[in-house]
């Protein structure tokens, strides 16, 4: 079967978040929903199989599940690794284009080069490959990184202290002493 999740507003990469279940009961009908978590738009489809199977079919599907299940595991590792160092690089290349003339000529062609040894990566089935390449990239965008956030943090210190100044300057501040009286004692 097949289902489309439509009328999702356009984000950009990354932004989105859908949950995705399948389930398959011990009738062998699987149920798969797809939910965008954003909007709460969902969409489902019961896969349902056109001729019951026979005990020895489903035994002999247990066992071959069983039997690919490391394999299974691997490629699931496989996958993630994937996910993250793509993700890494595209958020390496966002910030390098963000930070502009602030990075130095060094910091850009040590970025790049390793987004690039990323991509090698990642177009290939080397799991560790994949994962000392995101590491790299990681190490090589931190440095980029903590400057540009160290900045941010400086002009939004100075920016506060331009306020707290500029509300100082115009306006007169008493300090007063007050004593609470309670009136329902005396009726």
């Amino acid at each position: 079967g097949r289902f489309d999740l439509s009328d999702i507003p356009p984000a950009p990469r990354g932004m989105p978040q859908i949950e995705v279940s399948f389930d398959i009961d011990a009738n062998g009908i699987l149920n798969v929903s797809a939910q965008d978590k954003a909007t709460g738009k969902e969409q489902s489809i019961v896969i349902k199989a056109s001729s019951g199977l026979s005990d020895e079919e489903i035994e002999k599907m247990v066992k071959d599940a069983e039997a690919n299940a490391e394999s299974d595991q691997k490629f699931e590792e496989l996958v993630q690794a994937r996910n993250t160092a793509d993700g890494l690089a595209h958020a390496a290349r966002k910030t390098l284009d963000e930070a502009g003339d602030k990075a130095t000529d060094e910091e850009k062609e040590s970025i790049e080069a390793a987004i690039k040894a990323v991509e090698e990566a990642v177009a290939g089935d080397d799991k560790e490959a994949i994962d000392a390449a995101a590491a790299t990239l990681s190490e090589a965008s931190a440095g980029l990184a903590q400057k540009m956030y160290a900045e941010q943090a400086q002009q939004a210190e100075g920016a506060a202290a331009e306020e707290t100044a500029d509300s100082d300057s115009g306006e007169d501040v008493v300090d007063a002493e007050f004593e609470e009286v309670d009136d329902t004692e005396g009726k």
